[in-house]
């Protein structure tokens, strides 16, 4: 029998792998939605009882409390197992990763076409129409273009 030659083995070409990638990263965002619709919601201890506690999470403490012993019929608390894919942490549901913009400096750091660009919440409304108008003219996509507030020019 003859033996192959290293020429006759075939690489897959560019696209492939391009395509490859796509589906594996389709895969993980898939994986990510659903693992986020089984989690279930981490609310502090009690604060359904008493109006003074909030129902943000806090880390049970007590000698005896029942969600730090992780009693049955308590709410869940909060561990490493309930995270998403690690590949896909900081992404948009879209498939392209964020980068979070404050300036318009940072818009240089950013890849058309391949990430997006998420304002800084406490970029105020002047700078924010600066980044705006930078970014259309690097051909960036903004996730959020209204922020917390409405753009308006004054007249």
């Amino acid at each position: 029998m003859a033996k192959k030659s290293a020429k006759q083995s075939k690489e897959p070409s560019t696209e492939t792998k391009v395509d490859d990638e796509a589906a594996r990263l389709a895969k993980l965002l898939a994986l990510r939605k659903s693992v986020a619709e089984s989690r279930p919601a981490f609310v502090r201890p009690e604060s359904w009882r008493y109006v003074r506690l909030h129902p943000e999470w806090r880390k049970p403490k007590g000698l005896d409390n029942k969600v730090r012993k992780s009693i049955k019929g308590w709410p869940r608390r909060v561990k490493v197992g309930y995270r998403g894919p690690s590949q896909v942490r900081n992404y948009h549901p879209s498939g392209h990763p964020e980068v979070l913009v404050y300036n318009t400096h940072d818009l240089t750091k950013v890849v058309p076409g391949k990430e997006v660009v998420r304002i800084g919440g406490a970029v105020g409304a002047r700078k924010r129409a600066e980044i705006m108008k930078r970014a259309s003219e690097l051909g960036l996509r903004i996730l959020n273009p209204q922020g917390l507030r409405v753009i308006e020019s004054k007249k």
